[in-house]
């Protein structure tokens, strides 16, 4: 099994149970770990034998923006969703930081494991 980490994507979400979370969109950063099999990748050398970071990244992105929850646990556990929907990872391990939680805290967040179920919801959408 081979491991693609993607760390750092930083976007701005409405997320939390508070009045002014519910408002003002806040940094979320997530960090991802996706399990794959680079074999196809290796031998064709074709980007479509891969598992495309940089539209799992739009889209994780994206779906971030139009998000709308008020637990970290929630989204986290819908975006695990959505990435082993949507891409060619055969597991993934996500971490999601709300870093302006607590006023006396660095950081807050979650982690999260998820393996793929072999039957991807969105099954007719393009994996990447």
């Amino acid at each position: 099994m081979d491991t693609i980490f993607i760390r750092g994507i930083a976007v701005e979400a409405i997320i939390g149970i508070y009045e002014h979370e519910r408002v003002n969109r806040q940094p979320v950063i997530v960090d991802l770990e996706l399990d794959t099999d680079i074999s196809a990748a290796v031998q064709s050398e074709r980007v479509e034998d891969a598992l495309d970071y940089e539209s799992l990244t739009n889209s994780v992105e994206e779906f971030i923006k139009s998000s709308d929850f008020q637990l970290i646990e929630t989204l986290s556990e819908q975006l695990a969703q959505h990435i082993l929907d949507h891409s060619k990872a055969l597991a993934v391990r996500l971490t999601l930081h709300k870093p302006n939680a607590l006023s006396n805290a660095r950081d807050v967040g979650l982690v999260i494991s998820r393996p793929q179920t072999n039957q991807p919801l969105h099954s007719q959408t393009q994996s990447v």
